[in-house]
């Protein structure tokens, strides 16, 4: 009988391609995550490769104001604000680490070390991963943005909405194709549009037994119920409310690029509005979501009350229409008349969607008073996945109960 040298515990198991024991592994890793000074309590010295990776992750998560210790340099934070150590950094990272951890470190050190004003120059752009949360960032700088600066910006943010795009139009579409179809019901269908389903629950009551059949029986159907193809079906009208405020720049980036989409559909007819404390209707722009992301202004109040007046004006067939609300609910206008709003649009027929975010990062903040004064009037307010948008939208336009994904997200 012979023994797996990798399941006995008499030796640590070798690794075939770096020559390490799975104990001395662990011991690195554990001395990558401690930094510089930690090295005596782990008794292991980096060498060759880890050594360049030791030093990008000391300059940005170093914890500062301790004594360097014998076995190395202090370990704290060294991108400073210089333009060309910051790109060298940049450059570091995207060889050492993977793009997902890469783009995490981008964030933090925009957060740590304040590194935004960076982010106004061309060559540092050009170094940048770039991804949903940079375009944020890059939004919120855009009125300090020298001219120099805006196309590269443009450039960054047209390869993230492009990936968006990509991502999310052929199942979107598809999905709210087959919701239009299926909204559109009609009472003298062809054969190939009858609703089975439906016009079978809808003549039970002629439910007409065989004799002699052990039970089997006819449904007689008085009315056939049938769904039209949505080349025929009457046009569906979307409104997106955005709230541009800080807190909400991933949703921004997300919605615009829905809208794009959903105005591309011939049987919906779309309308994007921003709002802070003003309103801005970027509809006119839907053709473009980058022109849309570049037309918004991330920061400042919110005046939900007036965003929602707005839209209200803008209904001409609340029964077909569907209004999305995109926001944390932290409202700095008139409360009461906001919820008088809602309530009035959904009694008129209105279906009405608060999501708290439409973003990859779950509930974010938001006030929960108004949420659950949202929810007591039956618009439901929780936080939406990008991959989750597509069937709350379908569930909408047929008019059907929302899927909402976690009790957790919602009030």
């Amino acid at each position: 009988m012979t023994t797996d040298p990798t399941t006995t515990n008499s030796a640590p198991t070798e690794s075939a391609t770096t020559g390490t024991t799975a104990h001395e592994e662990r011991v690195r890793r554990w001395r990558m995550v401690l930094g510089g000074d930690s090295a005596e309590s782990t008794g292991c010295t980096l060498t060759g490769r880890d050594v360049a990776m030791d030093g990008a992750l000391a300059a940005l998560y170093g914890g500062g104001g301790k004594p360097a210790g014998r076995g190395g340099p202090e370990r704290s934070a060294g991108l400073g604000a210089s333009a060309p150590s910051v790109a060298r950094w940049l450059g570091d990272i995207r060889t050492y680490f993977p793009s997902s951890v890469v783009q995490v470190m981008q964030r933090d050190a925009i957060d740590r070390l304040g590194l935004s004003a960076l982010l106004l120059e061309p060559e540092m752009l050009e170094a940048v991963e770039a991804d949903v949360h940079l375009v944020g960032t890059l939004l919120s700088l855009n009125k300090a943005m020298p001219e120099t600066t805006k196309e590269t910006a443009r450039a960054v943010v047209r390869k993230v909405v492009d990936d968006l795009e990509k991502r999310i139009s052929t199942r979107t579409k598809a999905t709210l194709t087959g919701a239009l179809d299926r909204s559109a019901k009609i009472s003298r269908p062809r054969h190939r549009d009858i609703d089975w389903d439906r016009t079978i629950r809808a003549n039970l009551k002629n439910y007409l037994p065989i004799p002699g059949g052990d039970g089997a029986g006819s449904v007689i159907p008085e009315r056939l119920i049938g769904y039209g193809r949505a080349s025929r079906a009457v046009k569906k009208d979307v409104i997106l409310c955005i709230d541009q405020s800080g807190s909400m720049a991933a949703s921004v980036v997300y919605a615009s690029v829905f809208g794009a989409v959903l105005a591309s559909m011939r049987t919906l007819d779309t309308r994007l509005v921003v709002f802070d404390t003003a309103v801005v209707d970027l509809t006119d722009q839907l053709d473009d979501p980058v022109d849309v992301l570049f037309g918004t202004q991330l920061g400042g109040g919110t005046d939900i009350n007036r965003a929602l007046a707005y839209c209200q004006s803008k209904i001409t067939r609340p029964a077909d229409t569907v209004v999305v609300l995109i926001s944390d609910l932290y409202e700095g206008g008139i409360r009461n008349e906001m919820l008088k709003r809602v309530a009035a649009m959904k009694a008129s027929g209105v279906q009405f969607v608060t999501l708290l975010a439409l973003s990859d990062e779950g509930a974010p903040a938001y006030d929960r008073e108004h949420a659950a004064a949202l929810g007591a009037l039956g618009a439901p307010a929780f936080a939406c996945t990008p991959d989750l948008f597509p069937d709350i939208m379908a569930a909408a336009i047929e008019r059907r109960p929302l899927p909402i994904p976690d009790k957790e997200t919602r009030q």
